[in-house]
C-alpha cells in the first residue's frame, strides 16, 4: 500500500534544528511520534546534504513507519534517499522550488508530493496540473512566526477557511498556530495542522505531541 493511500495529515510536524537544541532533531521526532505526530517534515536549508541523508536514515530509525517522512524543498536528496532504499515518503515543496510536476515525475506515483499555497494564482496553477500531481497544500501563515522569518501576511483562521473552501484538495493549515487553535482550524476545514515551535521548543515534546493530537481527535 502506497503512502498517498493511508496520508492522514492531522498532527503534522515540521524540524527546526534550533528549537529542538540539544536535545538534537532526532530525539524530538521519536518523542513526538510517540505522543501521536503522523507526518514529520525535515526542514533544514542550511544543513549540508551528507548530514541531512544522515539525518533522515536516523529519523527513519526512529519513526518505524509510524509516521510519514518528507523532507522540505529538497526533491534531489528525497530522490537519493529513496534510491537507498531509506522509507522517504516524498517531498513538501514551496512555490520557488522544484515544479511539483517534476516531483511527481522523479518520485513516482507513491510518492507524497506537498506544495506551500496561500494565493489564489496557486489554486489557479494546482487545477492546471495532472490530476495526482499533489496530494495536499501547506496553507498560511495562520498568525506571523519566527520560524520561518520571510513568510507572507497572515491569513487567519478565517483566511484559511476562506481559501480551503476554494481548494480541491487537502489543506494543512501552517504558521504561529497554537494548541488553541486547533479547534477552530479543524472546523475551518483544515485536513491537519502543522507545527515547529508547539513541539521541537516544548519541554516534553511527546506531551505536547499528545496533547495537540488529543485536540485534534476532540474537535470533531
Amino acid at each position: 500500500m502506497s503512502a498517498r493511500t493511508t496520508l492522514d495529515l492531522s498532527t503534522y510536524l515540521v524540524t527546526d534544528a534550533a528549537l529542538c537544541g540539544a536535545r538534537g532533531v532526532v530525539s524530538v521526532v521519536a518523542e513526538a511520534v510517540a505522543g501521536g505526530v503522523r507526518v514529520v517534515q525535515v526542514r533544514d536549508k542550511g544543513a549540508e546534504a551528507s548530514a541531512l541523508l544522515a539525518q533522515l536514515e536516523a529519523l527513519a530509525e526512529v519513526i518505524d513507519g509510524r509516521a510519514m517522512l518528507l523532507v522540505n524543498d529538497r526533491l534531489d536528496l528525497a530522490i537519493a534517499a529513496r534510491a537507498s532504499g531509506l522509507p522517504v515518503d516524498g517531498v513538501h515543496l514551496g512555490q520557488g522550488d522544484a515544479a511539483a510536476a517534476i516531483a511527481r515525475d522523479r518520485l513516482g506515483a507513491d510518492a507524497v508530493v506537498g506544495l506551500t499555497a496561500n494565493a489564489p494564482a496557486h489554486l489557479e496553477a494546482v487545477r492546471r496540473m495532472p490530476r495526482g500531481t499533489v496530494d495536499y497544500l501547506g496553507v498560511g501563515v495562520i498568525r506571523p512566526t519566527s520560524t520561518k522569518p520571510d513568510h507572507p501576511p497572515a491569513i487567519g483562521v478565517d483566511g484559511f477557511a476562506r481559501f480551503a473552501a476554494e481548494a480541491e484538495l487537502p489543506c494543512v493549515a501552517i504558521g504561529g498556530i497554537t494548541r488553541h487553535d486547533i479547534a477552530p482550524l479543524r472546523e475551518a476545514g483544515a485536513a491537519g495542522v502543522a507545527l515547529v515551535s508547539a513541539i521541537c521548543a516544548a519541554d516534553d515534546p511527546r506531551a505536547a505531541a499528545r496533547d495537540l493530537a488529543n485536540r485534534w481527535e476532540a474537535a470533531r
